[in-house]
């Protein structure tokens, strides 16, 4: 048996391909799994190590019965099965399509051989092929299902295999060894404070997720600290030398009774050898890396292990309001080198929250508020096992890549350990530990992943704090400031005309209010108005705006939103029931790339509900020289608001930033129709922020904001796909600036 080679990144999952491109991702996929175990013997193929596993041959013919029976006998009215006695080989547990092959005796299925498996693959892809030559618009998401399927099936080869590789005595290695990875010591473990609160979790947006992911639900939780990477095979060590593993009083009742059932004395697929201990890999055994962290553990042992270290494991909602900001990147299999990797250095912030193991969560796996599921025997996808296991997030060096997201959920029963599973600790609210309230965590965990990436970047809409909103205020009174005072003009001509599109007992909602000051003269000449229901991520920008509109405005009922109006998933109360329309003035979708500004277009279409109208600022392109003055003032007002940044992330954040050290530059992107925002370092410089470090080079940038400009081609381009169209458009003719009116 031959080590395998690295053959390249294995493919992603689908996230909401067009039907046309389904072909080819299902060609990657499937060829994905064959290669796999292409190099492995036949025995191999067909062996099964325990009743849990399943031999790698019925894996590869499972994934194509899985295709055959949901899509190609519905679809294909002349699809010929391959051989019907196949439905009761390799049916996994689907109840309502009748008998199967039990698990356990999985082994025993000598027949057919792998030729005739791969006969089958060939047949069900050529019948695959034909239906996805057609119209498949109605059965994407079942084929994105069963890739994806197909893709968990992949994971589970490599666990099965792992496991019986290690029941023998010569100890295979499935793929060449790799040479120990020369990293840092993960330092010592940090913890990192969340306030809680009410949060939402859930799958979010269009993409694909799996149907035990929704629906999005609110959760309340109470003030936790999450440790800041996973546990190492060293601190394991320690636990093990200090009784671990022979104390009744660290383990729960069940997992008390497993250990002296089964012996269990150290992790699955260790062994203690002369030289210390070993543990078995898919490069075959090698001794135990201090510094990587522990695999392979029940969800009892990672209980124990959190007792023993006088913290608790996470709850699922815990690990997901901690993930969901973050970048989804790490050792995943993509990297064709399956096993744990050192962290990071400390000082990172959370480290390790995707790839490398699955974390286990102290959740048990049941419905979120509101599950159903879907129709037929495909609905026992994942709901007939929400009973008797625990949940785990986060992915690990065997899930295919992009396959993992914040909110995939997994389950095991809590003795199972042949999978790539870890944990992280957790505990309640410590007074010693600096919490970060959950406004600022996703403007922590935001401004984190801004400053790692390679060319430093971070969201504009962190410009509006109290400080911030009120230097906007000064920029709007600014002579080089143009876009305010054309807008204001263009609304105060044009204000009558559009309050005819609306509607009388309206809601008008407000993205982004600010101090609401253009809004007036909208709110004047709409009357007919009930509800404004300004939204706006600052607090105290929000309330000192509601104040001021209360007492102008007494017959009209203000309904204030604090969110991030590009996330906001609910109205006011008052707004709802009743004809709603958006207000975006400003200009301020420029601040988008386009493709954020169509998705915010698309969830503002669904905030706002079917039939709503929509306002929205744009401003035309025109003379760089007359955009850069804009954005450059020479007052230096623009620079203020810019570096205001610094300022908040020093007092929010704990960083360091020496705003004597950086300058503010703003230039024109005529390959991007866009004026770009910087901090420009002024000298080679380290900055602390949210406990980590960050080096700028003399000359480096931290982009902070993009203003496109646009015409209205380019603009009615990025509104057509969000499902709006463009009813009227106001235009001001110089400096050129637009107000248009969108219908869902």
């Amino acid at each position: 048996m031959a080590p395998l080679d690295d053959a390249g990144p294995l493919p992603a999952p689908l996230r909401g391909l067009p039907a046309r491109a389904l072909a080819a991702r299902y060609a990657e996929v499937r060829l994905a799994s064959e290669a796999l175990v292409a190099h492995l013997s036949p025995e191999d193929l067909a062996a099964q190590s325990m009743p849990d596993a399943s031999p790698s041959k019925w894996h590869l013919a499972h994934t194509t019965w899985f295709f055959e029976t949901f899509l190609l006998g519905p679809q294909l009215a002349d699809y010929a099965v391959f051989d019907p006695r196949y439905g009761y080989l390799f049916n996994s547990y689907y109840e309502a399509l009748g008998a199967r092959q039990p698990r356990p005796q999985r082994g025993l299925l000598t027949r057919p051989g792998l030729d005739e498996v791969l006969a089958y693959r060939a047949h069900v892809d050529a019948g695959m092929a034909r239906l996805l030559a057609g119209d498949c618009d109605e059965i994407t998401a079942l084929v994105e299902l069963g890739l994806a399927h197909e893709e968990q099936h992949q994971e589970l080869i490599l666990m099965d295999i792992l496991h019986l590789f290690a029941q023998s005595p010569l100890k295979p290695a499935y793929q060449r060894p790799a040479p120990h990875p020369v990293t840092d010591e993960p330092g010592p473990l940090d913890w990192i404070g969340f306030t809680g609160g009410l949060v939402e979790i859930g799958q979010a947006g269009d993409g694909f997720g799996f149907d035990n992911e929704g629906p999005r639900h609110k959760v309340w939780l109470e003030p936790f600290s999450l440790a800041d990477r996973l546990v190492t095979n060293g601190e394991w060590l320690a636990f093990m030398d200090d009784g671990g593993y022979r104390r009744p009083d660290l383990w729960l009742s069940e997992g008390w009774a497993r250990v002296q059932a089964e012996g269990w004395a150290s992790p699955l697929y260790w062994e203690e050898a002369e030289d210390g201990w070993r543990a078995m890999t898919l490069q075959g055994q090698v001794p135990i890396a201090p510094e990587c962290p522990v695999a392979h553990i029940s969800y009892f042992e990672a209980d124990a292990f959190a007792t023993w270290a006088g913290a608790r494991l996470p709850t699922e909602a815990e690990w997901e309001l901690a993930a969901q900001a973050l970048p989804v990147r790490g050792h995943f299999a993509d990297r064709r080198r399956f096993t744990a990797h050192p962290a990071d250095p400390a000082g990172s912030g959370l480290r390790q929250m995707f790839g490398d193991l699955w974390e286990w969560t102290r959740s048990a796996y049941g419905p979120y508020p509101g599950f159903r599921p879907a129709e037929g025997a495909v609905g026992e996808y994942n709901g007939k096992f929400m009973s008797g296991q625990m949940v785990l997030r986060g992915g690990c060096c065997a899930t295919p890549p992009g396959h993992t997201r914040a909110s995939y959920r997994n389950f095991f029963h809590p003795e199972q350990r042949w999978m790539f599973s870890g944990l992280r600790l957790a505990r309640d609210a410590d007074p010693k530990v600096a919490m970060v309230p959950r406004a600022a965590s996703a403007f922590a965990t935001d401004v984190l992943a801004g400053l790692s990436r390679p060319h430093k970047q971070l969201s504009a809409k962190y410009f509006y704090d109290a400080e911030g909103s009120r230097l906007f205020e000064d920029i709007c009174d600014l002579p080089e400031y143009y876009p305010t005072r054309t807008e204001t003009a263009l609304l105060r001509a044009k204000a009558g005309e559009m309050a005819r599109a609306i509607p009388g007992g309206a809601a008008l909602v407000e993205f982004g209010s600010g101090a609401s000051t253009k809004t007036r003269i909208l709110l004047d000449a709409a009357p007919q108005l009930s509800v404004y229901a300004p939204i706006d991520i600052s607090p105290d920008a929000l309330a000192g705006a509601v104040e001021a509109l209360r007492r102008d405005y007494p017959d009209l009922e203000i309904a204030p939103l604090v969110d991030d109006f590009t996330t906001a998933l609910d109205l006011p109360p008052a707004a709802r029931n009743r004809p709603v329309v958006g207000f975006f003035p400003g200009s301020t979708i420029g601040n988008f790339r386009p493709d954020e500004a169509t998705a915010f277009l698309t969830s503002a279409r669904k905030l706002l509900g079917e039939g709503a109208a929509f306002l929205v600022g744009i401003d035309l392109i025109k003379a760089p020289e007359i955009l850069i003055a804009a954005y450059d003032d020479a007052q230096g007002v623009t620079a203020a608001f810019n570096m205001n940044l610094l300022t908040r992330m020093n007092r929010e954040l704990d960083a360091t930033f020496d705003l004597a050290a950086f300058r503010h530059l703003a230039v024109w992107n005529p390959d991007e129709g866009r004026i770009e925002m910087h901090l420009e370092s002024q000298a080679d410089q380290t900055v602390r922020v949210a406990g980590r470090t960050f080096r700028f080079a003399a000359g480096e940038r931290l982009h902070t904001e993009n203003c496109h400009k646009f015409t209205l081609a380019g603009f009615e381009a990025l509104a057509r796909p969000a499902g709006w169209r463009i009813e009227t458009v106001w235009q001001w003719p110089d400096p050129a600036f637009a107000m248009v009116l969108l219908h869902a």
